[in-house]
């Protein structure tokens, strides 16, 4: 159909939040401490927005999903093996880092090259989504820079919601400053969309649509390209584990002038 669109949701693997994660210094640079070992999630962020991707596209007859995902090879698969039951979707492997601290250039001209090797894919009708921000490439840029990479200018960033509309453009909630939303009209793919938590909450777990994609999941792993991300260039003046500290004090009737400047203080001691 001609008002269809062409999903493409940039998502990688990140350890279990509800891990220790201590960061040392490697020989390639800063890790985290037997990251291989810590067991591994879909990233959060970019969760929210594959299955805001997945609804658009049961919304919009014609519509395809894809799920581009740079990380090791072995931790990938065993993701998957949970991502499969959520919703239906196509993956596309990059056998690469999934670390924090690997550049964010690097990573958005990989996963981009990536994105261009999707057989069948229309650039016109592309919506590229993705995380506002990441649970291990926190830079806050990659997914604007894969954007850019494809030549995609209409970019949108903390997403809550998108409305298709019949002529093939599409209505986009997204956060601003001041606990406010904009609302925007876009003409049409192309574009970025960078999702804060959306409005969906986590599909179920089901066999059926599990089964069906590990037709293609399996497959597309063991055809994974090797992702070209280096440390070249990058150094780390320090990598340390946030500092856990707590100081109580109960005091009536202080004025918030006061309150203020002794929290001001209290942040910048450091």
């Amino acid at each position: 159909m001609s008002n269809s669109f062409q999903v493409v949701v940039c998502a990688s693997v990140v350890p279990d939040p509800l891990q220790t994660l201590e960061p040392v210094s490697g020989p390639n640079g800063p890790a985290l401490k037997n990251e291989m070992m810590l067991p591994a999630i879909l990233d959060p962020w970019a969760a929210h927005a594959l299955y805001e991707g997945a609804n658009l596209v049961k919304q919009v007859a014609g519509s395809s999903l894809w799920l581009v995902s740079m990380a090791p090879k072995a931790k990938l698969q065993q993701v998957m093996m949970t991502v499969a039951q959520k919703v239906p979707l196509q993956l596309v492997a990059v056998d690469g880092p999934s670390s924090g601290f690997a550049d964010a250039h690097q990573t958005a001209t990989t996963l981009a090259a990536a994105v261009r090797t999707i057989p069948g894919i229309d650039l016109s009708k592309l919506l590229l989504f993705g995380g506002w921000e990441s649970a291990s490439r926190s830079a806050g840029v990659t997914l604007q820079l894969v954007g850019e990479e494809l030549g995609i200018v209409d970019q949108f960033q903390g997403v809550d919601a998108i409305t298709p509309q019949t002529d093939g453009s599409f209505e986009v909630l997204e956060r601003i400053e001041g606990a406010r939303h904009q609302v925007s009209v876009c003409a049409g793919p192309p574009a970025v969309l960078g999702w804060a938590t959306g409005s969906l909450g986590e599909p179920r777990n089901d066999p059926q649509v599990g089964m069906a994609n590990m037709r293609t999941l399996m497959p597309a792993l063991q055809r994974a390209m090797a992702g070209t991300v280096s440390s070249d260039g990058l150094h780390y003046a320090n990598v340390t584990t946030p500092k856990q500290q707590r100081q109580t004090r109960i005091v009536k009737d202080m004025p918030t002038d006061e309150v203020a400047r002794e929290l001001v203080h209290w942040i910048t001691q450091e």
